[in-house]
């Protein structure tokens, strides 16, 4: 039997953290469930932890938000799927996001969780679209209705 693809969810609002773990957990992923970036780093660099793909809220509170938080990981696992989730920094991605990344616009919906999970996992990187340089413009490929 194949082992579930381990996601690390950095959410600071526990009810959101519980019904994202629930979703992913439901559509046969293993949810690492942390509250602030300071414990995501930590996982992050913690050697022989497989992490398929980071989800993060942007706005954190205490330490290091969802944008500097990625653009850690990415150092530490450079080839590192990211999903962001922010109810209000949508305008802030191009700018800020990693490249390859996705952009949830919250409200969201649970499906959308799921979906942008699998899309960033399944898809290459090279082929993700997100944030790239002027001269390679990208758009959020999920966004709330």
């Amino acid at each position: 039997m194949t082992r579930p693809k381990s996601l690390l969810v950095v959410e600071d609002e526990f009810l959101i953290r519980d019904l994202i773990q629930t979703a992913l957990e439901d559509a046969g992923f293993s949810a690492i469930i942390v509250g602030h970036g300071g414990e995501a780093m930590q996982l992050l660099g913690t050697d022989g932890l497989t992490i398929s793909a980071l989800i993060t809220d942007v706005g954190l509170g205490d330490g290091p938000d969802g944008w500097a938080l990625a653009r850690a990981a990415r150092r530490l696992r450079p080839q590192l799927p990211v999903i962001y989730l922010s109810g209000r920094d949508g305008h802030e991605w191009p700018s800020q996001g990693v490249p390859n990344s996705a952009f949830l616009q919250k409200p969201l919906t649970i499906s959308q969780i799921v979906a942008a999970a699998h899309a960033v996992i399944d898809a290459p990187l090279n082929w993700l679209p997100g944030p790239r340089s002027a001269a390679q413009p990208g758009g959020p490929i999920f966004t709330s209705l």
